[in-house]
């Protein structure tokens, strides 16, 4: 999304990040890794939960509770337009710019 940030800016597209991390951790990252765009913090899972994103994952063979990697498309009166379950971080620029038909 980072890489992306100029060319959402020119279509009037906002970003931003939703993670259970707090504050500090989050910042830590957005330093790390200079994204650009906001971080909310949802320690308490209410948005991942409302939006579907949390639940039982496997990694390496190994089943955890966390967040499900995903995307979602709003529109300016707060409605989804287009979500995206499990995607992966390459997939997500281009199937928002596909849904905006750029």
């Amino acid at each position: 999304m980072r890489d992306a940030l100029p060319e959402l800016r020119r279509l009037k597209v906002a970003a931003l990040g939703i993670s259970p991390d707090g504050p500090p951790q989050q910042k830590k990252f957005d330093e790390k890794y200079n994204l650009g765009f906001p971080l909310l913090s949802d320690p308490e899972h209410q948005v991942a939960q409302a939006y579907g994103v949390w639940g039982q994952k496997q990694m390496y063979g190994k089943t955890s509770e966390g967040i499900i990697r995903s995307a979602f498309l709003v529109d300016a009166e707060g409605r989804i337009e287009q979500a995206w379950y499990k995607i992966s971080p390459a997939e997500t620029v281009p199937k928002l710019l596909d849904a905006l038909a750029v």
